[in-house]
């Protein structure tokens, strides 16, 4: 298919919306990306047409329902190479996915004196969970220290492996600075000291082709609302053979085998984590979005991608007073920055009455805004209907920002 943003552009409705009498342009994709046409109206298909609950119903309703839930587990298997469908966990997004991992995982495999690792640049859905564990089971938590330019010391993090370490838990591209993490390389480092590996896949899925088989990790997580897709579904990817151990992270209707008085036993995977009615609705409009992305070519998309950050860091660069957060050349689609002494959510309430969306503040980070000695950063995020006329706006608000708040 050509890249015609234009014509992705259209397929898009918010982005006809005027804000403050001025088009919007909309660089918060790393927060949540818009849906198209085509996701919306698939939603609206299924609750229009035939919505009904999934599994055990034998009338027609449920029938179509659950073929349509099951059929969006393995187009998600499919999307991220998954050997079986069978290895894909629906739940609410990223944040339930690491938690589920942190219950499940860590109350089969993990005891006292055991140790996770995570890195420093992670966001808090892939820190505070595993944080609570090491304190629920008195275990340690290590961290792999991060330069001075936001990039993982490698070396650092091999160190830090040994017989007590149960599971390595790394971001993929970092929410804030963009820097993807070899993740293949450190997946392999961490396997050959016989420690799995979860991926917060959550900037990367929409941005990047993610081949699981490939990158031959343990787990993955990821979220469909950053993907085009509808907000409260996300998946957790995990090895049957994990996945078939663990114990079940919420309890309830259907996720269970059988139920007596005195003893109750549980659904093989994924099903055993899946309690209570899911969000099917939500499961098939990922599958909408999966389609969505396929028909375009994450080839297509991170070309395209990949020009418009360059030319925002070009031309962020070129404003005295402009500092970059987080520097690598192999980086994703979001950038950071500061605009002279401006407070970011100064520089953020500008920009938005100037009908240009960013993110501002500490983007659930924290621990990577105290490493660059800082307490936010303004965020832009593209995604494939921005064009460089959304990054030039972007350049001369932030002009407008320096005029206005700099000495």
């Amino acid at each position: 298919m050509i890249f015609d943003v234009n014509f992705f552009r259209s397929q898009f409705p918010i982005l006809s919306e005027k804000i403050y009498g001025k088009q919007l342009v909309y660089l918060d994709n790393g927060a949540t990306t818009q849906k198209p046409h085509s996701v919306l109206e698939k939603i609206m298909d299924v609750y229009e047409r035939y919505n009904s609950n999934v599994h055990r119903g034998v009338h027609h309703l449920s029938n179509i329902t659950t073929d349509l839930h099951e059929n969006a587990r393995k187009r998600v298997a499919e999307h991220i190479n998954a050997i079986s469908d069978r290895e894909v966990v629906f739940t609410r997004g990223t944040t339930e996915s690491i938690n589920l991992m942190a219950y499940s995982f860590g109350e089969t495999y993990c005891h006292e004196g055991d140790e996770i690792i995570v890195s420093a640049m992670e966001h808090h859905a892939n820190l505070v969970p595993w944080q609570l564990l090491c304190e629920r089971k008195k275990m340690k938590l290590r961290i792999a220290p991060i330069d001075a330019n936001g990039c993982l010391i490698l070396p650092e993090l091999y160190k830090l492996f040994n017989e007590r370490t149960k599971l390595l838990s790394i971001t993929h591209v970092s929410n804030v600075t963009g820097i993807v993490n070899p993740i293949e390389e450190i997946v392999n480092e961490a396997h050959a000291h016989h420690v799995p590996v979860l991926i917060d896949a959550a900037q990367s899925m929409p941005h990047m082709i993610v081949d699981v088989q490939a990158i031959d990790c343990d787990f993955m997580a990821f979220s469909g609302h950053k993907m085009y897709g509808p907000n409260g579904i996300g998946v957790l990817y995990g090895r049957r053979r994990f996945l078939d151990e663990m114990v079940p992270y919420q309890s309830g209707g259907a996720m269970i085998d059988k139920v007596t008085l005195e003893k109750t036993t549980f659904l093989p995977a994924p099903l055993r984590f899946e309690a209570g009615t899911p969000d099917y609705v939500g499961a098939i409009g990922l599958a909408a979005a999966i389609d969505y992305i396929d028909n375009i070519g994450k080839e297509s998309i991170r070309d395209h991608e990949k020009h418009l950050t360059e030319y925002a860091l070009e031309g962020l660069r070129s404003i005295d007073g402009v500092r970059i957060i987080g520097e690598s050349e192999n980086r994703s689609s979001v950038v950071s920055f500061l605009v002279g002494d401006a407070h970011p959510y100064d520089t953020g309430m500008i920009l938005d009455k100037m009908g240009i969306a960013v993110r501002t503040g500490h983007h659930c980070a924290q621990p990577l805004m105290t490493h660059f000695g800082i307490t936010g950063t303004v965020r832009a995020s593209f995604a494939i209907y921005n064009t460089t006329s959304d990054v030039d706006a972007l350049i001369d608000g932030v002009k407008r920002v320096k005029t206005m708040l700099c000495k």
